[in-house]
């Protein structure tokens, strides 16, 4: 079964589809239908375009493949607990029977597998492991969203209060004439919501440009990201929603105020009621706090993508392209060695290697160690198949002993890494050493170090150093009968590591296509990447993070500073005659600047004091999304306090500026 997207990709959508063939790993299969427009699969994110039958998933005839996902549809009316109750105890029986004769595990291995637990989740949220990444990447961004939302709410309602006490004489007025309160709030709730509609319909734009860019910022070439994002009756019912709540809960306040003024104290010239200002100034306060956190948050995932990015691998990604070839089922160690040899011979090409897989591919397989006849250990050792010049080729240096040769077999001889070493063969000299790796069956392979190498990532960077053994791809031959012999063939699906001289690899890649089936006809490459590239992959969630959080960052600096300038600004002019009695009776710049920002300093300090105390309660819930930084660095609350106190200069110097240019012979007269 094809999907619709893929069916129009490939097939421009032949209506004589059904029926034909497909190459796949050396197989081949015959389409027998599409899917329906828009399904891509059960797992949100990841594009699926062929659907195959279970019963051909290599896992099938495996007894050791118990990882699997079943859908299941409930009659109406039955309860989901005795349902999951009887899926979870017919697993553990399987694994109860399946581990019943395994030797080759720990009593400690064997009782975490059995204590594995069923999970049912409800499917129309789909289950993936794309969902499980970004999940709590989305929760943190989300807050940081609502923080900016309120720091933008709460600057909105001190403007409009501050306009409001500006038109206290024209709504004095108003209400002298007649003009009833509820007229009044109507009035001013009539502009909040032609500035909230505006406001909505901005964003909505904005949000239909840049959705799709940050989709595109976490697509993955090798598994391509779709996510429909349709703007639906569900979408705009929520901004409606969240349009009217923010209008209704901001805006009515400074509305309800401007409908309490007081005709004949405005209209005799009566001072401002302090009560206004306390409002104005613990809504300047939240605006600092959570500028603080946005700011300090967004300082921590910054720091997490520049550690990650330049933490060492332990080998060199330069110049390497990395060519994902299959071949058919149980092709000889020696036909894979030929296509090696021939692509040796292209210009621009200086070393090739083989390995099952890349490094950092997120890809793994893991046993158990026995040593000097000690039962399995509980942690697990991981492995990878590896061609002589291997190591050379991904520049990781040997720390003892040799490479692997052309004459050494798996499982004979092995190459592990430093902490293999100290790990399980408790450090030093280890060459010589030998472990097993036990079998299913109580049995196992002896094993001998012939080299022990630097440590390197193997699936991921987000993990510890991986305890590694690297293995020969050519097996011993089993015998057939008497002297007969036939060799293991090797799996369908290699990747070639090819080191080109020139400094973009990828230029070679329709040349690496061409030249593969040259060498051998039934080979081909299905995928081309780079291992820089595939290094890159690694950061994709933290750079997407940093990225985001510092844009929200910058806007809830702006807005904060947008609010603390007008709030000022707002103070000077009301205090305008008195600072200009005051600079007429001798008073000193320091002193105008002193009543000037006096307040809102202290409004500042005891804002920023609120957000250090929400920014380190915050780490707790992030600390999953961190690497390498703590809430604690001191560089971590340097940079949040030294970006607002700029921002705090940056808005107070106009407002002050204005105070000292007032003019004492003005104001004077004026009274």
């Amino acid at each position: 079964m094809i999907s619709d997207e893929y069916w129009g990709r490939r097939f421009r959508r032949d209506p004589g589809v059904v029926g034909k063939t497909l190459h796949y790993q050396g197989g081949v299969y015959e389409i027998v239908g599409v899917a329906q427009r828009g399904f891509t699969g059960t797992a949100p994110g990841t594009v699926v375009d062929v659907f195959l039958p279970t019963a051909m998933h290599r896992g099938v005839t495996r007894n050791d493949w118990t990882w699997f996902r079943t859908l299941v549809a409930l009659h109406e009316g039955v309860a989901e607990k005795p349902v999951r109750d009887k899926l979870a105890a017919v697993s553990h029986q399987f694994e109860e029977k399946r581990l019943s004769g395994a030797r080759g595990l720990s009593k400690e291995t064997l009782k975490n597998v059995l204590s594995n637990e069923l999970v049912m989740s409800w499917a129309p949220t789909g289950v993936s492991g794309f969902q499980t990444e970004y999940r709590p990447a989305l929760m943190a961004l989300a807050v940081l969203v609502m923080m900016v939302l309120l720091i933008a709410c709460a600057n909105v309602a001190n403007l409009m209060a501050a306009q409001a006490a500006g038109r206290a004489k024209e709504m004095a007025l108003r209400v002298s004439i007649g003009a009833g309160r509820w007229r009044l709030v109507q009035m001013v709730m009539v502009e909040s919501g032609l500035l909230a509609v505006l406001a909505a319909a901005g964003g909505a734009l904005f949000a239909w440009w840049s959705a799709p860019m940050v989709v595109r910022l976490i697509d993955r070439p090798d598994a391509p990201v779709q996510l429909l994002l349709p703007a639906d009756a569900r979408v705009i019912a929520f901004g409606v929603v969240l349009t009217v709540g923010v209008m209704l809960l901001f805006g009515l306040l400074p509305a309800l105020r401007a409908s309490w003024v007081r005709p004949v104290s405005v209209l005799k010239g009566g001072e401002e009621p302090r009560s206004r200002r306390r409002v104005m100034h613990a809504m300047i306060g939240a605006q600092v706090a959570f500028c603080f956190v946005v700011l300090f948050v967004a300082g921590l995932f910054v720091a997490t993508f520049k550690k990650l990015s330049s933490q060492p691998t332990g080998f060199s990604s330069e110049r390497l392209l990395l060519l994902e070839t299959t071949g058919k089922p149980g092709v000889p160690m020696a036909a894979w060695d030929d296509v090696a040899e021939h692509l040796r011979t292209v210009p621009g090409v200086e070393q090739v290697s083989l390995c099952s897989w890349p490094l950092l591919k997120g890809i793994a397989m893991n046993n158990t160690i026995s040593v000097n006849g000690a039962p399995p250990s509980t942690d697990l050792a991981y492995f990878l198949d590896v061609s002589p010049g291997w190591l050379e080729t991904m520049r990781i240096p040997l720390v003892d002993g040799r490479d692997f040769r052309d004459g050494d077999f798996s499982p004979d001889v092995a190459i592990v890494n430093e902490t293999f070493a100290k790990r399980f063969l408790g450090g030093g000299n280890v060459v010589g050493r030998v472990f097993v790796k036990p079998g299913g069956n109580g049995g196992g392979d002896r094993i001998q170090v012939v080299g022990v190498i630097r440590d390197a990532y193997y699936r991921s960077i987000h993990e510890p150093m991986l305890p590694e053994v690297f293995t020969p791809f050519a097996r011993r031959p089993k015998p057939l009968s008497g002297a007969a012999a036939a060799e293991v063939g090797l799996p369908p699906m290699l990747t070639m590591v090819v080191k080109t001289s020139s400094e973009n690899p990828m230029a070679m890649a329709a040349t690496m296509r061409r030249e593969v089936p040259k060498a051998r006809a039934d080979m081909r490459v299905v995928n081309v990447q780079t291992q820089e590239e595939l290094n890159r992959l690694q950061t994709i969630r933290e750079r997407v993070l940093a990225m985001l959080s510092f844009f929200f960052g910058a806007v809830a600096l702006l807005l904060a500073a947008i609010g603390l300038y007008g709030v000022l600004h707002y103070s000077v002019i009301e205090q305008e005659r008195e600072i200009g009695i005051r600079l007429a009776l001798g008073a000193r710049v320091v002193h105008i600047v002193r009543r000037v920002g006096a307040g809102i300093a202290v409004t500042v300090v005891v804002g920023t004091a609120a957000g250090i105390a929400l920014g380190m309660g915050s780490t707790r819930y992030i600390a999953s999304l961190l690497y390498g930084v703590k809430g604690t660095d001191l560089a971590m609350m340097v940079v949040p306090l030294a970006t607002i106190a700029a921002a705090v200069l940056v808005a107070a110097v106009p407002a002050v500026w204005r105070a000292l240019k007032v003019d004492p012979v003005e104001m004077l007269r004026a009274e």
